[in-house]
Formats: structure tokens, sequence, C-alpha cells
């Protein structure tokens, strides 16, 4: 049952417009915010939410564009877009956690200290709310759609609360310490959260881009359905992959040569009807063999 935290998306387009649209808003408040207390902190928060912000554009674009039906190019689908998508926003994930270093620590050597820190603690305190609950409702959509994009999104959402919290406690310090170092200084620790989360998503797209199996508890539950069929004698040649949010399955059975066509399509249908059950979406095919009498 999907969670409700307050906001609810028709679809998967729907939260990745929600996405764009909070991401819109928090870029601009932070960039002048940021700009008006000279906080390399916040300014490099605004830069993590661009970065946030074209991510959920590459979202919208994958989960509108992987729903398309298959056509004569795309037979299988245009799943493999999301994870396409996924992958991209890993790297912007990275190169935002990069710019962040390079400019936190140029501002160590700069003792500039940020004026008007309240409203730096204001908006890093609306950013954190805002992001927290779009991140949960985005991972929700992603769970029950299996969207990769989605997922992807969330990600940067929730990489986007941590850098938030940490910016937060820092101006809090700031203000109360005096302490003006601790600024860019936060700002590193928080690029290193965002670095490992990009590293996390780009070696899992790269591994489904290149069809790379299902994982092995995936695997070993369509084995079992396939093998309890008390009409299958045997199997071989199970592939598995995904394509986005869509497990594609194909398998060679052995069914007794004696069996009726009807007798050995109903069997099809039948561990097709349980698969797809466990696993939707999902795509099987099944190619049926005569069996050796010896089998």
């Amino acid at each position: 049952m999907e969670e409700n935290v307050g906001i609810s998306f028709p679809s998967k387009t729907g939260a990745a417009k929600v996405s764009v649209l909070s991401n819109s808003v928090l870029v601009v408040t932070k960039l002048v915010v940021g700009v008006f207390t000279g906080s390399v902190s916040i300014i490099s928060e605004a830069a993590h939410s661009a970065v946030d912000l074209i991510a959920a554009l590459i979202a919208y674009y994958a989960v509108k564009t992987s729903d398309q039906k298959p056509d004569g190019n795309h037979a299988y689908g245009h799943g493999k877009i999301e994870n396409l998508s996924g992958a991209v926003e890993a790297v912007l994930i990275i190169v935002a956690a990069l710019w962040i270093v390079v400019e936190a620590s140029q501002k160590l050597y700069i003792h500039e200290a940020p004026k008007d820190l309240e409203y730096g603690i204001a908006i890093m305190g609306v950013s954190i709310i805002v992001n927290f609950l779009v991140s949960r409702k985005l991972f929700s959509v992603a769970k029950i759609t299996q969207s990769h994009a989605l997922e992807a999104d969330a990600l940067h959402l929730q990489a986007d609360v941590l850098t938030s919290i940490g910016v937060l406690v820092g101006l809090v310090a700031i203000k109360i310490t005096g302490l003006y170092w601790l600024d860019p200084a936060i700002a590193i620790a928080v690029a290193l959260i965002i670095f490992k989360a990009g590293y996390e998503m780009t070696k899992k797209s790269m591994r489904e881009l290149a069809d790379i199996a299902l994982p092995d508890e995936e695997v070993n539950l369509i084995q079992e359905i396939i093998g309890e069929h008390p009409l299958v004698k045997d199997y071989h040649r199970l592939r598995t992959r995904r394509s986005g949010s869509i497990r594609i399955v194909d398998v060679h059975i052995r069914l007794e040569p004696d069996l009726h066509l009807e007798q050995t399509h109903t069997v099809c249908d039948e561990i097709e009807t349980r698969i797809r059950a466990l696993f939707s979406p999902c795509d099987v095919v099944i190619h049926q063999e005569p069996c050796d009498r010896a089998v």
C-alpha cells in the first residue's frame, strides 16, 4: 500500500512534474539567499538543487518516454531510457559534489564572514521539509512502478536533505560560535555524502545498461515457478535482464513430446502468469522443446 505523506501523485509523470516544480523554487530561493548572505554552503546548496532540477527534468522526460509502447525500432519498448537517465543523473550528482568541494576549499582560505544567517537557516529548514516529503513520495511511486528514473530523482532529493541538514547545523553553529570556517568545512563534508550517492547510482545504472541478470533471489523464484510445474520435465537457457522498470525473462522448457499444442500453450500461459504476478511489469518468452523419453 502506498504511504501517504500529504502529497498525492497520479502517475510517474505526475511525480516527476512535482519534483521539477519543487526544485525550481528551491534553486531560485537558495541562490538569492546565498548571494545575499555570502554563505558558500548555501550557494553550494543552490548548485546542488540546480543539479537536482536538471535531474528532475531528465527523469520527467525518461518516465514519459519509457511508457511509450514498443514500436518498429524498439521491439522491447523504451525502458532503457530510464536506465540511461539514471546514469546521467548519477554523473550529475558526482559533478555537483566535486564542484562543491572546489568552491568550499577556496573559501577556507578567504576569511569572509557570511551575514544575516537567519535567512539561510530559514531557507535550509524549508528545503529539508520540502525535499523530505517529495523524496519519500518519489521513492513510493518508484517502488510501485519500478521506475529507475524516479528512484534516481528521489536519491538526488534524499542527498539534498542530508546536505541541507548539514548546512543548517553549520549555519546555527556559526551563528552561535562565530567560527566562520565551519561554513566551507561543512560544505565539503556534505559533498562527500553526495559523491557516495552518485557513485552507487552510477554503478547500479551501468550494471543494468550492460544487461546484467536479475538479482539471484529473483532468479531463484523464477526457477522455482518453472520447476514446480508438473508438466515441465526440464528447462535450460534461462536468461534475465531489466529494461527500465520491465523485467525481461526468456527460457527454454522441455515437455513430453506427445502433448498437444493446446496443452503446451496452456503450460506456458500458466508459467507466464505466475511470473508476471510476482514481477510486474514483466515480459516473459518461453520456448517449448520435446524432451527425451529418458529425461
